[in-house]
């Protein structure tokens, strides 16, 4: 049984809502470490770059997601 058989939902759009899930998971994780007493400001600088860029991509990838079930009807 495939992958797609078995979830319903074909390859591309299973990998897409993976991306998007570990990116929001990566920027809950940063979340803690800036709330973190001992992080101190180029630390808090770096993390909230990464936090960005996390939130950036999942943006993008909800985006995309949309999209792509859209043409799927």
């Amino acid at each position: 049984m495939s992958d797609q058989q078995a979830t319903g939902t074909s390859d591309p759009t299973f990998n897409i809502v993976s991306v998007v899930y570990h990116a929001l998971q990566g920027a809950e994780t940063i979340q803690k470490y800036l709330d973190d007493e001992g992080t101190d400001d180029e630390l808090r600088t770096y993390f909230q770059q990464v936090q960005q860029g996390y939130r950036r991509a999942s943006d993008m990838g909800k985006q995309l997601l949309v999209q792509r079930i859209e043409h799927e009807h």
